[in-house]
């Protein structure tokens, strides 16, 4: 089982607003991704170029809610880990970059598409997620995202990619 993983329970945290094309320089300083090897330390870093206070106030089940193309830029794979070594319950945007959403996946963050509720939801409020039901609540009222795949929710719920195949293969006869 891996340290990442999580359950398809309803998640419910507040929510951390950012704009459009956030990149991944700025999810995670390109100055660590060499040197900074440690979980707890990839954590600490996580959006401090964007929102310093984030690291050091984010809670276990908040919401980090985007703009248009969140996670441009590099592949660097750490600006999805540190979200979810922080502990980041989901992340709900009007679009991703094709590679973050890829890398959010593998390591077991749930991305969500869904614009209206991207722009409804306000920095701060508290917003809850059901990843089965395909819902989203906020103070603006509730909305619907397309359902996820068998394969997104069980990769989820595993941690990520590695752990979901290795289930996989152990279930096989």
């Amino acid at each position: 089982m891996s340290e990442n993983r999580r359950t398809l329970q309803v998640i419910q945290g507040r929510a951390w607003k950012y704009g459009n094309d956030v990149n991944t320089d700025v999810i995670f300083p390109g100055k660590y991704t060499y040197t900074v090897t440690d979980r707890n330390e990839i954590a600490a870093h996580a959006l401090e170029d964007l929102d310093p206070a984030f690291a050091g106030q984010v809670q276990p089940g908040d919401v980090v809610v985007a703009g248009r193309n969140w996670g441009c830029g590099s592949s660097r794979e750490q600006a999805a880990t540190c979200l979810v070594y922080q502990g980041v319950g989901a992340i709900i945007a009007e679009s991703f970059s094709r590679i973050f959403y890829r890398n959010a996946l593998n390591n077991g963050l749930l991305a969500i598409v869904c614009p209206a509720a991207a722009q409804a939801i306000q920095p701060g409020e508290v917003v809850t997620v059901d990843p089965v039901a395909c819902r989203i609540r906020c103070a603006a009222g509730e909305f619907a995202f397309p359902p996820l795949s068998p394969s997104i929710l069980g990769m989820v719920e595993a941690g990520g990619l590695v752990a979901y195949v290795k289930r996989r293969l152990a279930q096989q006869p």
